[in-house]
């Protein structure tokens, strides 16, 4: 799952992809550029993943200026909002439940993100 947390409303946009390679990373990022109001910027704060470093996604952020990445140190996901929010949707939803596929885990979790929302 990729997912943005909006700081200001705490709402959530999140992407499930079995992958999580840049191809997905590009997919979420082109989600946020639709979903998100064009005169404003984007700040992402992101851990050192490699995925986000890959040069496709660096040409694509140098046409898209609005969006400005952050890395956080290694280890330290914790300075990481959205990774807090993963922790209380893991506890809160996932660790509660009983999924029999991947889909039934997946349909959990958009509807938990919809009540969040």
């Amino acid at each position: 799952m990729f997912a943005a947390l909006n700081m200001g409303t705490e709402e959530v946009i999140g992407d499930y992809h079995t992958g999580h390679r840049y191809q997905e990373f590009l997919k979420f990022l082109r989600r946020l550029d639709g979903e998100t109001s064009a005169d404003k910027y984007l700040h992402l704060i992101l851990e050192n993943y490699s995925t986000h470093k890959q040069e496709r996604v660096a040409q694509w952020l140098n046409k898209h200026r609005r969006f400005h990445l952050h890395f956080t140190p290694t280890g330290a996901c914790w300075m990481n909002k959205i990774e807090t929010w993963f922790g209380i949707m893991t506890f809160r939803r996932i660790r509660r439940g009983i999924f029999k596929s991947v889909e039934k885990l997946v349909n959990a979790i958009q509807r938990y993100v919809e009540v969040n929302n």
